[in-house]
């Protein structure tokens, strides 16, 4: 609340990034990893219909995930199972570019 004020006061509208983050920030939801040798086509349509997020979709042999849209809520994980989804723990995401925040994922690959 101080640095608010001061800001106020001295016109200061930034303040420095944080050295390391917080304690608290692993307790943050973060977006979905998956493990794709794993991903199946049946899988990757059970994740894109089960997404309240509507952030999954399929692009022919590849699950798209838009970050953008990802709220982390964990349903993919649910559906998945911890072997093929997981939480990624990055919870800093910004970019310039909308398009990076697209990530295509190929199903089955490396099998």
């Amino acid at each position: 609340m101080l640095w608010f004020l001061r800001g106020l006061r001295k016109g200061v509208v930034t303040t420095r990034y944080p050295r390391a983050a917080d304690a608290w920030s692993g307790m943050l939801p973060t977006p979905p990893m998956f493990d794709s040798s794993l991903l199946t086509e049946e899988l990757a349509e059970r994740l894109v219909q089960g997404c309240p997020a509507g952030a999954l979709r399929r692009d022919g042999d590849r699950l798209v995930l838009d970050l953008g849209a990802c709220t982390g809520c964990g349903v993919c994980g649910d559906l998945g199972g911890a072997a093929v989804v997981v939480p990624s723990g990055c919870f800093e995401l910004a970019s310039r570019d909308r398009l990076a925040l697209l990530k295509r994922i190929p199903i089955g690959a490396d099998r």
